[in-house]
């Protein structure tokens, strides 16, 4: 088995992106695009329940790289959001492997319902988070013990990011980078991927559209 795991000071942080059947393609690939698209700032596997191809929400498949059993740590762990998450908060497996990884993660963020799944395994129970607008009600089902917010952008509470809906994810990851590498090196991705920053997290229209606040 291949193990990943951060060696001090001597490799770039790890980001662990979990994808599932119906997982959301730009909760997904939108922020590893950020994280990636300047070189030498991270490295990057995709995770699944098993290796191999995985059918999107949308319909297109991504790769699994590496099974979650099988990756001991990763320094970021990235939970996206898709109507897949409504299996994976009943598979008991799936969680324990989750709670397992975020456990020794430095960071742990999530994308639109991906919080709900976090929030089932009791991964942000005292934090708050927030989750997309328009399926609000179901994600925040999950975890009664999560102080949900509900007009955020993304929300940062100590190491754990998680944002609104799809596209929110971009902006969330920006603001990983910022946390990292500090505001400049985040402007430099967001011009690199001719992308507008939306850089207050907590200005949201989308929570008066879908009428929460």
């Amino acid at each position: 088995k291949r193990h990943f795991h951060l060696l001090a000071k001597r490799m770039k942080p790890l980001i662990g992106t979990i994808i599932f059947e119906g997982f959301e393609l730009l909760d997904t690939y939108g922020p590893l695009e950020l994280f990636l698209i300047i070189p030498d700032l991270f490295e990057s596997v995709v995770l699944g329940k098993s290796t191999g191809e995985v059918k999107s929400s949308q319909g297109p498949r991504g790769v699994a790289e590496q099974s979650m059993q099988d990756v001991d740590r990763v320094d970021i762990l990235l939970i996206p959001g898709g109507f897949g998450t409504r299996a994976l908060v009943e598979d008991e497996a799936f969680l324990k492997d989750l709670k397992r990884l975020a456990a020794t993660a430095e960071y742990v963020c999530s994308v639109c319902t991906g919080a709900g799944v976090l929030a089932k395994a009791g991964i942000l129970d005292g934090k708050n988070a927030t989750t997309n607008k328009a399926a609000w009600t179901w994600p925040t089902s999950q975890g009664e013990k999560v102080n949900w917010l509900p007009e955020a952008r993304w929300v940062e509470d100590g190491n754990y990011f998680t944002s609104s809906g799809v596209s929110a994810g971009m902006d969330m990851a920006l603001g990983l980078i910022e946390r990292i590498h500090g505001r400049e090196t985040s402007l430099e991705v967001a011009k690199a991927a001719e992308y507008t920053w939306h850089e207050d997290r907590d200005v949201d229209p989308f929570a008066r559209i879908h009428g929460l606040v």
